[in-house]
């Protein structure tokens, strides 16, 4: 399962709202090759299930994995910030063993 922090749940909302809302998007977080530690987060909105895809809602906040993606972030929280030192998503991954400087890229 993935969790959403409130701050990325109002994020999320946000978006959703500026966008004129259609129920039928979820968020979709996917995991890809690539980047300084070899794997890299991805989050897009979707309103197309695909085959495998796993499920999960917090605090409201649908949101749909793969399943190769959701092996690497089983357990990750997903935040957003938006301090002075960098605005964004961010993935708090327990299963993660090494992150890259810049956060946007990890190892298992």
């Amino acid at each position: 399962m993935i969790t959403v922090t409130e701050k990325a749940k109002e994020r999320i909302e946000e978006i959703l709202q500026g966008a004129q809302y259609d129920p039928s998007y979820f968020v979709r977080v996917s995991v890809d090759s690539g980047g300084c530690s070899g794997l890299t987060y991805k989050l897009d909105f979707d309103n197309q299930e695909k085959k495998g895809d796993q499920f999960f809602e917090d605090k409201g906040i649908k949101l749909g994995l793969d399943i190769k993606s959701f092996l690497y972030l089983a357990g990750t929280e997903l935040d957003f910030s938006d301090g002075l030192t960098g605005k964004g998503f961010t993935f708090n991954n327990p299963n993660a063993s090494r992150t890259c400087a810049c956060g946007e890229s990890f190892a298992v």
